[in-house]
């Protein structure tokens, strides 16, 4: 498998920049496969078999889709190498993914939630840095990786727009509301105290407590849950996801342009942009039944 796979991985990063996450989550999935099957010799059939015992197992259509799409792209990799003289999962097709809406929240609950991440944390420098947080997270609509990575450079200099690197290597410029221009003001001399106090430096805007590293994914998503608690809402239904997804929706149900709201997420196709427009149909959908006189 690895003489097939790594090289794989490789050309993934170096031709389309895939991210860490992405690359992990490729070598797991095709792991899985070669677990059952050899890689090299495996025809047509043993892919089918492969994905019905998926099924049966109870995966989820998104699972499934997903492992196949592994499968099909490391078999194209491996005809255009010439390792193979043909690709057996050419012409598989996988599971429909069911089409959900992204959950997202109403401006009243975002508010609340804002309110409480500056209330929450041990500490007037751990309330500053989470109000700081979710302030540029619902300002800009970034992944939860670009937030909790960015570089202290990105926002020196009382900027009006940062830089962000996103997904793929691809850079897009993102400007800052004034709330979430005051949370940087009022955290950045606070990390700075904090860091100069323990004779500490760190390129990260978000340091963890090695300043080497920045806060994880993993820390962010439970201050998430932390901080619904506290605004009185349910956790089960808020992740950092959500204030993405409040962000794209509240622009949009305030007259901002879908292709705007694209470059602003930085998603490479508009048509995963569109899915906003659905959310608001569905939003109309319950105005009228719940408001109109005749419903």
């Amino acid at each position: 498998m690895s003489r097939w796979v790594e090289p794989f991985l490789e050309a993934l990063q170096a031709e389309r920049g895939a991210a860490e996450n992405t690359l992990k989550s490729y070598a797991l999935d095709l792991s899985d496969f070669a677990s059952q099957h050899d890689v090299a010799q495996a025809d047509a059939e043993d892919i089918i078999c492969y994905l019905a015992g998926l099924e049966a197992e109870g995966l989820a259509a998104t699972t499934r889709a997903r492992r196949l799409s592994a499968i099909k792209q490391l078999y194209g990799f491996a005809f255009q190498e010439g390792w193979r003289k043909d690709n057996p999962a050419a012409r598989i097709k996988g599971p429909q993914r069911p089409k959900t809406l992204p959950n997202t929240m109403s401006e009243p609950d975002v508010s609340a939630l804002l309110a409480a991440a500056a209330k929450t944390g041990r500490g007037d420098s751990a309330k500053t840095r989470n109000a700081c947080l979710f302030q540029l997270l619902y300002a800009t609509g970034l992944r939860v990786t670009e937030l909790v990575s960015m570089p202290l450079a990105a926002v020196l200099g009382d900027p009006r727009m940062i830089l962000v690197k996103g997904k793929g290597g691809g850079e897009r410029m993102v400007p800052l509301s004034p709330p979430a221009k005051d949370a940087l003001a009022m955290w950045l001399p606070l990390r700075a105290a904090g860091l100069k106090a323990k004779r500490q430096s760190s390129p990260h805007l978000f340091p963890s407590r090695v300043p080497e590293k920045h806060l994880s994914r993993v820390q962010f998503f439970r201050l998430v849950d932390q901080v619904a608690l506290a605004a009185g809402l349910d956790p089960k239904g808020i992740s950092p996801h959500s204030l993405r997804h409040a962000f794209a929706t509240h622009l949009l149900a305030n007259g901002a342009d879908l292709r705007a709201i694209q470059m602003l997420l930085g998603h490479a196709d508009i048509a995963t942009t569109e899915i906003y427009t659905h959310v608001l149909d569905e939003r109309l959908k319950a105005l009228v039944l719940e408001k109109h006189p005749l419903a």
